[in-house]
């Protein structure tokens, strides 16, 4: 294969959108529409990324890695204006020039090198991804001769009655000689309805250098999905969602009712994995083999071990160790790690703590910024006390401790190994090992008082 380089233009304000950011980027499936492009770029072989950025131009660069090469396009005068912004990007670039759009996130790397083998087989100077519609209203028209070479594109509005007919259509992704298209974009004019510079020109302009040019047809219509507006990027976002969990399915994962489960495009679930329905995953969450994850549960950027169970629960920017079991509504908030054989029960809050292997809150808790050691029972209504309303301290529970239930424990405190806390207790100062501590006022009986 030649070397290759990638334009992918992402200028365009996308206005039917109606939003205050980019089209490009809103997400499918948890990741920003413009990704996906650059992913399938990269996964094709093509590491030599440029991005045409116009409307809001640095909110997209900041979005980019330092890697990718961005040009700016100032009025968006057509697709062939935006290409030509980029030319300083391949003016010496001896191979193939890629130009895909930002904002059709459902392009698959097989179809990319598809499209790059039938341009390099075929040994034309031009190569356009294109579909098969049965409805192709809205779409230019591919116009060939008799041995299947592509003449020219038609535009929509420019089209002629049979014209309209051809339902071979332009997705608007090229592969070029990107010498030969250097010379062509030079051409260009805007003698069209639009009055814009058309990248489709650069065929007919190629052909009358003495060029050649074809098409190659994707196997999968939905491919070339464009989003456009919010209806456009729910049905994209339904496309991408049946490609993820289909790919699940394959690799050893149950899931229940696949139409209500919504994984994003970087989670990673393992082997004999059950997901019930309404399951959220996002982010670079992982989950290993074995797991159970109940309906309506929502796990971001977490990581969970082997044969764990989660019930109904939430799940931020933790993870949990193997063979725990977390919920029905437990709520583990970012910064902790939930160890072995554990129990974070109903109702129960952990935020940025540590449960070591072994420990239970089975129900009704707050665990805030502590370090709950190995076989500690935590009883109902545990609340670790945390905040003294400017500052945030620790609490410490070591192994092998007893924590009555409807316990407040005073932060920063520390409770050592092996002691017993006595129900109803706010403690405020250590408690040590092997002990019993008891702080609650001691009860009084008035007897016969409610005669009185």
């Amino acid at each position: 294969m030649n070397h290759s380089k990638t334009i992918i233009l992402a200028a365009g304000e996308g206005s039917r959108m109606r939003s205050q950011k980019p089209k490009v980027l809103h997400q499918v499936c948890g990741e920003n529409i413009l990704d996906y492009v650059i992913a399938v770029s990269k996964a094709s072989g093509i590491s030599e990324i440029g991005v045409v950025v116009g409307f809001q131009a640095e909110l997209i660069k900041e979005s980019l890695s330092p890697q990718i090469a961005t040009y700016f396009q100032p009025e968006q005068l057509g697709t062939g204006h935006a290409v030509l912004q980029a030319l300083p990007f391949f003016e010496a670039l001896q191979g193939n020039l890629i130009v895909l759009v930002g904002d059709a996130p459902l392009i698959r790397p097989e179809t990319l090198t598809g499209l790059i083998m039938a341009h390099e087989t075929g040994g034309y100077a031009a190569t356009v991804l294109t579909a098969e519609f049965e409805e192709p209203t809205g779409y230019g028209r591919m116009i060939k001769n008799r041995s299947g070479e592509l003449l020219k594109i038609v535009e929509e509005k420019d089209a002629a009655a049979a014209e309209k007919q051809i339902k071979e259509i332009n997705s608007g992704m090229y592969c070029f000689d990107a010498q030969a298209l250097i010379v062509a974009l030079a051409e260009l004019k805007t003698d069209n309805v639009q009055g814009e510079y058309y990248l489709t020109d650069v065929i007919e302009i190629l052909r009358k250098m003495g060029k050649t040019a074809g098409t190659y047809v994707t196997p999968d219509p939905e491919d070339i999905q464009a989003i456009n507006s919010r209806v456009q990027l729910a049905e994209a976002e339904a496309v991408m969602r049946k490609r993820i969990n289909h790919k699940l399915m394959d690799a050893g994962v149950t899931i229940i009712d696949p139409a209500t489960t919504y994984v994003g495009a970087r989670v990673q679930v393992g082997q004999d994995t059950v997901l019930y329905p309404g399951v959220i995953l996002e982010g670079a969450t992982e989950i290993g083999k074995d797991c159970v994850i109940g309906a309506n549960s929502r796990l971001v950027d977490t990581k969970i071990g082997n044969n764990v169970t989660i019930q109904s629960s939430t799940i931020l920017d933790s993870s949990v160790d193997d063979f725990t079991t977390v919920g029905p509504y437990a709520y583990i908030r970012p910064g902790s790690q939930i160890g072995k054989h554990c129990k974070v029960g109903d109702f129960v809050e952990v935020k940025n703590s540590t449960m070591g292997d072994g420990a239970k809150a089975s129900h009704l808790t707050y665990i805030g910024d502590g370090d709950v050691g190995e076989n500690v029972n935590l009883g109902c209504g545990t609340v670790f006390v945390n905040y003294d309303g400017k500052n945030k301290y620790r609490t410490i529970v070591e192994k092998n401790a007893f924590v009555g239930c409807n316990t407040n424990l005073i932060a920063p405190v520390t409770v050592k190994e092996g002691a017993y806390i006595a129900a109803g207790s706010t403690i405020t100062d250590d408690v040590p090992e092997d002990s019993l501590a008891i702080a609650r006022a001691r009860q009084v009986n008035k007897v016969g008082y409610l005669k009185k």
